[in-house]
């Protein structure tokens, strides 16, 4: 008998969807309406076994709770801020996620939001659109890359993969995390200190208790008006109401934008500003990417039932 598992969330690509229902008995919570989904886990959640969630949905100790015979849950996504750990741990459930696997396609999409936030990719495109350019409209200029300081926030896999990518710029790459890490960059002895001497400043940490809305009003002061903030980590690193405060003051030149605090509601704020850049949470949203990911999740359920090591625990 195939186990049973839930699914939490959504954003999987319809290969990883084919591979779930060739192994296992799927139940989708995604496709329960809201109403419903009470008496839905009431009826199925005794026989769950395993979960599969994504990075942003995870599972908390509530949904925990209706599952008796949880064993495992595989997050697709790296992130697992959104597990609730401390509610897993005693009953002795495995967790894993997909590290590696969207490492390159997150830090392509961080270095193009800081190219379109640094050339105006977004106005350029209104403007032409528009008929600016044929009614010679005055137009801002962009700004160059060349010689100006990125300060990566964590240098962990994804945070080392931007930075050799703005190297190709001739960008300065300079980091600040707790750690000191073996590479040639320098490290700042404080987010304050490397927001200060940073042109550009790319949040590449994990999302979590500790690193929460560490990108605070201070930090935005000292990144100044001539700054720019690039965030594909989680929305929960930033103050959002002092970032949009810095943007409408002009304490800060610029944002570049693929998560947010309380997704997918992005407050009007920063929709409506001209010098933010915006997408919906979509660094690892490529079909190559996807379909590894999903892949190596529905690996980890696959070797949990067979009684085989995990490939991509998580280990805290």
């Amino acid at each position: 008998m195939r186990p049973n598992i839930l699914l939490l969330g959504s954003g999987w690509v319809p290969e990883v969807d084919a591979l779930l229902d060739a192994q296992f008995e799927c139940h989708r919570l995604a496709q329960v309406p809201p109403a419903e989904r009470a008496a839905f886990l009431a009826r199925v959640g005794a026989d769950i076994r395993g979960v599969f969630t994504t990075g942003t949905a995870g599972i908390d100790a509530a949904m925990a709770a209706r599952l008796p015979k949880l064993e495992i849950v595989a997050v697709h996504g790296v992130g697992v801020d959104a597990v609730d750990f401390t509610a897993l741990a005693p009953r002795g459930i495995a967790v894993t996620n997909t590290p590696d696997v969207l490492t390159e396609d997150v830090a392509d999409l961080a270095v193009a939001l800081l190219l379109a936030a640094s050339r105006r990719l977004p106005q350029l495109d209104r403007y032409v659109r528009a008929g600016g350019w044929e009614a010679k409209t005055p137009l801002a200029p962009g700004r160059s890359l060349r010689g100006k300081v990125a300060g990566i926030v964590g240098l962990g896999r994804i945070g080392r993969a931007v930075a050799t990518r703005l190297e190709a710029f001739s960008m300065r790459i300079a980091y600040y995390q707790r750690s000191t890490a073996e590479v040639s960059y320098p490290r700042s002895q404080s987010l304050l200190e490397l927001a200060a001497a940073s042109d550009f400043l790319v949040v590449c940490a994990p999302g979590g208790a500790a690193t929460r809305a560490m990108i605070d009003g201070a930090v935005l002061a000292a990144l100044g008006p001539e700054g720019t903030l690039v965030n594909i980590a989680r929305g929960s690193l930033v103050d959002e109401a002092a970032l949009v405060a810095a943007l409408q003051a002009g304490r800060l030149g610029a944002a570049a934008l693929d998560v947010f605090a309380d997704e997918p509601r992005v407050p009007a704020a920063l929709r409506e500003s001209g010098r933010v850049v915006l997408t919906p949470h979509v660094g690892s949203f490529t079909i190559e990417t996807r379909t590894a990911m999903g892949r190596l999740a529905v690996d980890n359920l696959v070797a949990h039932f067979a009684g085989r090591p995990l490939p991509t625990p998580v280990v805290l």
